[in-house]
């Protein structure tokens, strides 16, 4: 990842738990491998498909004998687009990116022209959790985190221990919230802000009415700034606490100077102590068990694979686009021992939820349309402060209809 040793240096001042800089970068492609499979297209889908990311992966997957096909985002853009996509042309081989609340739906049939193949590819035992055992493997992970400054224009050196992310609402400080429901980064958020209410037997999409009150007042008496996310309010100092994705973090602070007269710097700001953890998703891969395709086509497939997740691979892929690996051996080559302590917090995205047999990314992929419908239902996050709607009568809603499409 792009980040300066300075930085680095000084966020280890902060966190006891993060001793150092990165290890020297990777390579910046991987070997070539000895069979030369470019014979065969591999059709890929994928929402991690910048321009860059695309051009990229087309000129080191020839360099290592394979030639693909994948669109950049100016074809298909996000990960509905790109599963949608994927279940329509009937032609992919491959799909990366999206997180665990897609690839659930994935797995669980919800696509009926997506089937993924039975697949344990040789590094899958490098990702710890990060794994669906015999269909999709991590690649890359994120985070959401909830941020402070510590400085005059933030808590004047107090420090902010929650138990639950929800407990923002309650702080006493002014907070940044996002003005929109959708988008992947805000819907994370929500998530993490929902996860004490969980009830399976809740007809409020399995959440308590207590935590749609908390998010209500969570965005009611929140600040939305105009920005897209929340680093650059928390840098010109609006807000005192807000929410930011951790795979740009290091970057914007890099480069915080640029944006404010009273920037953020690697010593006046920390992440709030949260006994829950925080929600983590990670982008996985998986191949297609596309019909038609002969043997030898599959063996391609399947070392294109082998190849993208490997530990070089995704080492080379982790330092181009400042992303985290999920692969330990790629983890290792990057940072060696100092994992950054954006990715030591804990994630409650994999505990089970009480009263279910599921994790809890699993039960945000079962009620994730419920609470969407929700949220729209009911008018949560205004952009426009003079257009707040008025708070539900939360003991006389007919969550049977709130629950569903307008």
């Amino acid at each position: 990842m792009k980040k300066t040793l300075a930085v680095l240096a000084a966020v280890a001042c902060i966190f006891s738990a993060f001793a150092g800089g990165k290890k020297e970068a990777a390579p910046a492609q991987a070997e070539t491998k000895a069979k030369d499979y470019s014979n065969y297209t591999i059709r890929i889908y994928s929402n991690s498909n910048s321009t860059e990311r695309t051009t990229w992966l087309i000129n080191a997957a020839a360099k290592a004998g394979f030639k693909i096909s994948i669109d950049d985002n100016s074809v298909i853009s996000g990960d509905t687009a790109a599963v949608q996509a994927a279940n329509e042309n009937k032609d992919g081989d491959v799909i990366f990116g999206l997180n665990e609340t897609r690839w659930g739906q994935l797995i669980n049939g919800t696509y009926e022209n997506i089937k993924l193949a039975e697949f344990t590819p040789s590094w899958a035992n490098k990702l710890g959790d990060f794994k669906f055992d015999g269909k999709a493997y991590g690649l890359v992970i994120q985070n959401i985190l909830m941020l402070y400054r510590t400085d005059a224009l933030g808590t004047n050196g107090n420090e902010l221990h929650f138990q639950h992310w929800s407990d923002i609402a309650d702080c006493g400080y002014k907070w940044y919230r996002q003005g929109k429901v959708g988008g992947t980064t805000n819907a994370n958020i929500n998530n993490s802000m929902l996860y004490p209410y969980t009830d399976p037997n809740s007809p409020a999409g399995g959440i308590t009415v207590e935590g749609w009150k908390k998010l209500w007042n969570y965005c009611a008496n929140g600040n939305f700034t105009g920005d897209s996310y929340g680093f650059d309010p928390l840098n010109r100092g609006d807000v005192q606490v807000s929410t930011f994705y951790s795979s740009s973090l290091y970057g914007k602070i890099d480069a915080a100077a640029e944006g404010s007269k009273n920037p953020i710097t690697s010593s006046n700001w920390k992440l709030v102590d949260i006994e829950d953890g925080t929600y983590y998703i990670a982008e996985y891969i998986g191949i297609v068990d596309k019909a038609g395709r002969t043997a030898e086509q599959t063996e391609a497939v399947k070392a294109f694979v082998e190849w993208f997740g490997s530990g070089e691979t995704q080492a080379a892929w982790s330092e181009e686009f400042d992303s985290y690996p999920c692969n330990a051996d790629a983890s290792h080559a990057v940072y060696g021992d100092d994992i950054p302590v954006i990715y030591t917090i804990k994630n409650f995205a994999l505990k089970t939820v009480p009263g279910t047999n599921m994790n809890y990314a699993s039960y945000v992929a079962a009620h994730s349309s419920e609470w969407t419908n929700i949220m729209t239902n009911l008018g949560f996050y205004w952009a426009d402060a003079s257009k707040a709607v008025a708070e539900p009568d939360w003991n006389n809603l007919d969550w049977a209809t709130l629950t569903q499409k307008k």
